[in-house]
């Protein structure tokens, strides 16, 4: 019988918790819009993931949270100033 090798997965896995991912999810955001060329959906996107990261609670975000708070308050900053900036 063919088994699944689910505690390699799970030793992988225990290692990261939810602001690992939402850092993942941004980078990969951030990849996927900048084809599109346009700014204001680049800050569009920074401001949403921002907030996300604001309003994810404390205790889902790891062993040091406020690494992952100060990165939601300066993209809550900066992505406006982008939008602003933006000509399309």
């Amino acid at each position: 019988m063919l088994s699944t090798p689910l505690p390699i997965i799970d030793d992988f896995i225990s290692n990261y918790h939810i602001g690992h991912v939402l850092a993942l999810l941004f980078v990969g955001s951030v990849l996927g819009t900048l084809p599109l060329g346009s700014r204001k959906v680049v800050s569009i996107n920074s401001i949403l993931f921002g907030l996300l990261f604001l309003m994810t609670p404390g205790s889902m975000l790891g062993s040091s949270p406020f690494t992952f708070r100060f990165l939601g308050i300066a993209l809550v900053v900066v992505a406006p100033i982008l939008f602003v900036t933006a000509e399309e």
